[in-house]
């Protein structure tokens, strides 16, 4: 068999499989819809927002705390790669510390900014029309997630930054990498998300907190006898199907 035969064999067995899976994908989202189509509209708002309350509240509970993040590794924030880069030099000359410091400050930043989030998103969830909610009910497993950071993202972002500036203020070390690194940036060397340091943390402390919203969402979504209300683990139930 000629190479380019073989060839055209593999692509359409890859095509035939992502059709296969396409058609399962449409097929699962109309069981959902059916299963949800016997329960009224106002139930299935209102348990999904006892179920994004409680997942919110549980997101917020779990980051906003001491070492919410400093010692949670799936959403921890590292030190910006230029700094990252210094540390072990930086620590054969005695200033190590400084940089743990920082490093640690940033964490902290981020638990003190996350409890900032808690009333915005009650308030995003109270503004959900019903068909916001039927869209996120049949959608993905983080479809909940994605409607939060696009409704609320830019606002939480200020919300954040000035807790993250007062809070990185305390380590010298930061105005200093600022200096540097906005050079670094017009000459090309640093990543331009970079540049700053309180706008790196917050946007890191913005991914931290959607990823444990997230996590929560797939948790009720998964296990829907964990959610809040009767009528919640009805309606999570009649999607699970």
């Amino acid at each position: 068999m000629h190479a380019n035969a073989g060839s055209s064999i593999v692509r359409r067995e890859v095509l035939s499989a992502a059709l296969a899976t396409a058609a399962l994908l449409a097929t699962a989202r109309a069981v959902r819809a059916q299963g949800l189509s016997a329960i009224p509209a106002a139930d299935q708002i209102g348990a999904l927002r006892a179920a994004l309350t409680q997942g919110a509240s549980s997101a917020v509970g779990l980051l906003g705390r001491a070492d919410g993040f400093w010692t949670n590794p799936q959403v921890k924030i590292p030190l910006p790669d230029a700094l990252e880069r210094l540390r072990s030099p930086a620590r054969l000359l005695g200033m190590g510390g400084q940089f743990d410091e920082l490093h640690l400050s940033m964490n902290r930043a981020a638990e003190q900014a996350v409890p900032q989030s808690i009333s915005l998103l009650q308030s995003a969830i109270k503004a959900m029309s019903v068909q916001d909610a039927q869209a996120i009910l049949t959608g993905g497993d983080t479809a909940a997630t994605s409607y939060f950071r696009k409704v609320t993202g830019g606002e939480l972002f200020k919300r954040f930054l000035p807790v993250v500036s007062k809070s990185t203020a305390r380590v010298g070390l930061a105005q200093q990498y600022n200096a540097i690194a906005e050079r670094g940036a017009s000459l090309g060397v640093v990543d331009a998300k970079q540049a700053q340091l309180e706008p790196w943390v917050t946007s890191k402390a913005l991914d931290g907190l959607f990823f444990m919203v997230g996590e929560e969402e797939k948790k009720i979504r998964t296990n829907p006898v964990g959610a809040a209300s009767d009528v919640a683990r009805r309606v999570f139930g009649a999607i699970g199907r």
